[in-house]
């Protein structure tokens, strides 16, 4: 049963329905387009930010370029990487390689060949030091999460999601051509605030991750122990956004709108965890949903603060 999985996915499916417009949409699925929406969203507040006003709009355009094509290659290994896993999971039933729609050996040239023309792209557009952080993102999500952590240890999501924090150094340094406080902050804010992203995501799809033997933490533990964890990694996320405050001298609207978006995703936080020591399973996918929002309001403010005469 499994040969026949296996050469199903080697070769992609015939038949006159196949155009070329799903072709390349089966090949932009292999990017994970969401994931790279969500991390290029950070990218453009960082160069803000490093300007302290709005920087070349042609260098913003090459950097999202070459960050989308960073992000999109790291996608595609990881896709091809754990093809089998994805094949056992009802979450991942749809990926181009569970599908057949693009064949092992393309899907591995395709990521080789985006790995390598994003790092190319990022060094003649921008700088070094932009497409060193590229090449970077891409061995970090690689290698270090897929490859070594994912299967291995329930804090995986930890310090795989270092390679979620590159695309805000890779924007400032496109800006600034070194890294200063700002953009460390920046990246230790979407380093904390992954565990509390996507554990509630590991809890809702425990069935799926457990099936394909991949120890996420909501597998190996249960609600009230995950619920408590997201809690931490929540509060210390909004912590660490207010220390751009005094660091990044940001002014009254990311004050005050930093700490109202941190309310609510540390009220969504809590509400999960309090529906956990009653024993239900509660909403994770709220809070899952509800950290996308946090994020993406935070950077908001943070592009827009920087602009901003007072």
């Amino acid at each position: 049963m499994s040969t026949e999985i296996s050469s199903r996915a080697e070769a992609p499916a015939a038949g006159p329905d196949r155009s070329f417009g799903r072709t390349v949409k089966a090949y932009v699925a292999l990017t994970k387009p969401r994931v790279m929406e969500l991390l290029l969203v950070v990218t453009v507040p960082a160069m803000i930010l490093a300007e302290k006003g709005l920087p070349n709009l042609w260098l913003v355009l090459a950097t999202l370029i070459g960050g989308a094509m960073s992000a999109g290659s790291a996608g595609a290994f990881n896709c091809y990487i754990d093809r089998e896993a994805d094949r056992l999971m009802k979450r991942t039933k749809n990926r181009p390689l569970v599908t057949g729609e693009v064949s092992d050996r393309n899907a591995l040239v395709f990521a080789w060949v985006l790995g390598v023309v994003s790092v190319v792209w990022l060094y003649f557009t921008t700088n070094w030091l932009a497409a060193l952080l590229g090449l970077a993102a891409i061995f970090t999500y690689v290698v270090v999460y897929t490859m070594w952590l994912k299967g291995r240890s329930e804090q995986n999501i930890i310090w795989g999601g270092i390679a979620g924090c590159f695309p805000v150094v890779i924007g400032w340094a496109a800006v600034t051509g070194s890294l200063d406080w700002p953009a460390w902050i920046f990246f230790l804010i979407i380093f904390l605030w992954t565990p509390a992203h996507y554990w509630p995501l590991s809890m809702r799809y425990r069935e799926d991750y457990a099936k394909a033997g991949v120890p996420m933490l909501g597998v190996v533990r249960g609600r009230v122990t995950v619920g408590l964890q997201v809690i931490l990694y929540t509060w210390a996320t909004v912590a660490s956004s207010l220390l751009l405050i005094p660091v990044a001298e940001m002014g009254w609207l990311y004050i005050i709108g930093s700490i109202l978006v941190g309310g609510y995703f540390i009220g969504e936080a809590h509400s999960l965890y309090s529906s956990a020591i009653r024993g239900q399973e509660g909403k994770p996918m709220k809070v899952f949903h509800g950290s996308i929002t946090y994020l993406s309001v935070l950077s908001l403010l943070i592009a827009i603060d920087p602009l901003l005469p007072f």
